[in-house]
Formats: C-alpha cells, structure tokens, sequence
C-alpha cells in the first residue's frame, strides 16, 4: 500500500510574500487571487511567517513595534501607514513537511483550524502548499477506487494473499470484507491496513479464519 504523503498532493507553485512586501501590494495580490493567506519565507526561501488580509486591522500607525493580531492580519483600512509583511505576518508558521503523511496534514489543519498549510523540505524550505481542496481530492474518492486499491496494494502485493476467498465491497467510504483467510493474524492485518488506506471512512469485519486453534 503506498501512503500518501504531503509532497504527493500539494501545489507546487505556492504563491507566496517577502517581509519587506508592502503590505498593500500583498492584499491586492490576495484578492486577485482569491486567496486567503501566503506562506512569507526570506532570501533562502524557508518559511518564517503568515500573511492574511482576514482579521481586525490595527488602529492607523499603530503598526510599528506592535504586537501581531492573532492570524496575521494586515491593516487594509483607510489612513493605514505602509507597514510591510513581516511587521504583522503571524508567527511561528504553521508547516508540514513533504514527506509527512497527507493524514497528518490534515490533523494538522483541522486541529490549527486553518484552510492551507505549507509545505517544506527537510530544511525548511517552502516546496509547495496544501488547501482543504487538495484534501478533499484524496479522501473523497470513489469506492470503485477504493475497492481495487485493497484488493491489489493490499491484499494481493502487502499481504501475498489470494483474493479469491476475499469479498470486498465499499458504499460512501464504508469497506465490508467478508471472507475466509488462513488465521487471526491475517484478519488482524488486514482489517488494520484497509482503515488506514486513505478515503476509507470504516471498516465492517466479516472475515473468518481457517485456523484451528487461537493462537495460531
């Protein structure tokens, strides 16, 4: 079974700022893009920040020294100075890395409640970025997809095991398996690895064993 990992999903091109982008031109760039927030990263491209044109703004000159609103928020109201990114980016970023697991990337953001996620390599470089729709791409997936990738990752080339006992059916995610295999440790396996291929939402255990005695 071949686990998806970050660097596997994510966009590549990430849109992203410098801390010395005005502010105003990162709002501009936002809203043309219809986007809610970029990853700032330095000369070196690792990731050192968030900037987002949500939240309150800061009172006018205020900006200077001030401490950071909460999500990065940029001071888009009128009178406004001409802050840059990296006087009110949030920090620390929030990150993952591409070889992190697309479930973790997904906990992540639903446990930070953010709508996209940076992608960095093993030197905190930005490699890409992931949004809730790149997720979405992975987990909702049809169950024929989802039924031919256990039968062949799992039962037939992690397992070795004859799918011909094997009855695999799947509806909105659910996988029933039903058949006969040789002992409890290949039910056990089994059942184990189905739930955690990506998009299965439950797995219902039908499964016997041929086995005669519990231990074996």
């Amino acid at each position: 079974m071949r686990l998806r990992r970050a660097g596997d999903v994510m966009t590549a091109d990430a849109v992203r700022a410098g801390p010395a982008t005005p502010v105003a031109d990162l709002v501009r760039s936002l809203a043309e893009r219809r986007i809610g927030g970029v990853p700032v990263v330095d000369d070196d491209d690792r990731v050192v920040g968030v900037g987002s044109r949500y939240a309150d703004a800061p009172a006018p000159g205020q900006h200077g020294g001030a401490r950071r609103p909460a999500g990065g928020s940029l001071p888009v109201g009128p009178g406004a100075a001409d802050p840059t990114v990296g006087e009110l980016m949030s920090v620390p970023a929030v990150t993952v890395h591409a070889v992190d697991s697309v479930a973790l990337a997904g906990r992540t953001m639903a446990v930070r409640d953010i709508g996209r996620l940076p992608v960095v390599d093993e030197e905190a470089r930005l490699v890409g970025i992931i949004t809730r729709r790149d997720l979405l791409r992975v987990f909702v997936r049809p169950d024929s997809d989802l039924r031919d990738e256990i039968l062949d990752e799992i039962v037939v080339r992690a397992l070795w095991l004859d799918p011909a006992p094997l009855t695999v059916s799947v509806v909105d995610g659910v996988v029933t398996l039903r058949g006969s295999l040789r002992c409890r440790a290949d039910v056990s396996v089994t059942v184990g690895m189905v739930a955690r291929v990506d998009g299965v939402v439950a797995v219902v255990n039908e499964l016997t064993c041929r086995c005669a005695h519990a231990g074996e």
